[in-house]
Parts: C-alpha cells; structure tokens; sequence
C-alpha cells in the first residue's frame, strides 16, 4: 500500500479539525461550556483526543475558533444566497442581519463566546476569524466606505455591541431596534437583507431621511 501523498494528509488534517470545531459549536450550544469536556468534543467529532489538544492549546481557544468559523459559514451563506447581488448596501444589510441572527437562534453559544472575549485570553487570532475578517472588511469595501481601515473594525465593534445587547442578561435590547439603529447608521432601507415581520420599531422609517452621502457598489 502506498503513502499517502502531502495533499491527501493535508486533506484529511483539514476535514479532521473541521469535524473538531463543528462538535464544540454542537456541544457547547447544547451543554454550555463548564459541562462540555475536550474529551466530550473528540467523541463527538470520531477523533482522539490528543489530536484536539493537537490543533488547540485549550477549550476557550477552540470554542473561539470554532464560534468564528460558524459566523463566516453563516455570513457567507447570507451573502452568496439568492437572489445574488454586488449592491454593497444589500450586502452590508445581509450581513448584519446574519450577525444579529446568530445571537437570536443560538443564545447560549453567542454568550458563552462574548465571554470568552473578554476574559484574560482576549481575542484570538485564528484561520477562522481571518475568514470572518475578510468577508466583513471585503463587505465594507463593496459598500463604498472611504476608509476602509477606520469603517471595518468599527462595524465589527458595532456588531459585537449589538450582539451583547440582545444577549445581556435581565436588560436584553429588542433585537429589532438594534437592527434599526444599525441600518440608519448605514443609510440601508429596513427591507433589505433579511428583515422581521413588521415595521420598524416605534414608526423608524423604512427608508433612510438622506442617502445622499452613501454610494452602491
């Protein structure tokens, strides 16, 4: 039988950590994070153990990874979905509203990540949040931003504001208002991406007052 050549291993490598992340996103979302073991995420990804301490240093580091890479999945699929556009404000708006949705549908798992972000770990630099940084900063870009290297991080910092507003405990922010907010900030109508049933909250318009200072791309 022979080898195994460098790109099937590097094949495999990739499919094995991806099973990894993708067991860490289910477990912590079902269990939380003190009640998910390392141990637990290996027998759910059909590895061995000592190849998730492998390719992470620890859980806080892996649930990280893994919580990125489910928000570029996600803000990748909002979109590449169709009806396919380059309109740079459709996009900005799909990408928010995937943000934001992911802090509506998965609670715990949105949580247990803010978290981890502010604890002594701080933020870490991974594949994951690379692909997630670029898709966001590529998204600016395509909005028409005039600086992109002031605009992306603070979209992102709005983000991860919004996100732990709606999932502050006992004073939670109503995620359509936070939505809103967002969407005059960036001059996007309220139908565009993927909107709530309803109108804006406490008569907002649907369209913004003035879109003049704002370019499609």
């Amino acid at each position: 039988m022979s080898p195994r050549s460098p790109s099937v291993n590097e094949e495999l490598r990739r499919r094995s950590r991806e099973r990894i992340l993708q067991a860490a996103v289910d477990l912590v979302g079902e269990r939380g994070f003190e009640a998910t073991t390392l141990g637990d995420i290996a027998d759910r990804a059909g590895t061995a153990r000592g190849l998730v301490s492998y390719y992470f240093p620890g859980k806080r580091q892996l649930l990280q990874s893994a919580v990125h890479r489910l928000m570029h999945l996600t803000l990748e699929e909002a979109l590449e979905r169709e009806p396919r556009t380059e309109d740079g404000r459709e996009r900005l708006a799909r990408a928010i509203d995937a943000i934001l949705g992911l802090a509506r549908d998965r609670p715990l798992l949105m949580r247990t990540h803010m978290a981890g972000i502010l604890q002594a770990e701080g933020f870490v630099q991974c594949p994951e949040q690379q692909r997630l940084a670029f898709l966001l900063r590529d998204t600016m870009v395509r909005y028409g931003t005039p600086d992109v290297d002031t605009d992306y991080p603070l979209l992102r910092a709005l983000l991860m504001g919004a996100v732990v507003a709606v999932l502050l405990p006992g004073a939670p922010m109503p995620l359509a208002r936070l939505r809103a907010e967002l969407f005059q900030r960036y001059a996007l109508d309220w139908d565009m991406g993927m909107p709530p049933g309803g109108d804006p909250p406490d008569g907002m318009p649907s369209r913004p007052v003035d879109q003049s200072s704002k370019s499609s791309k």
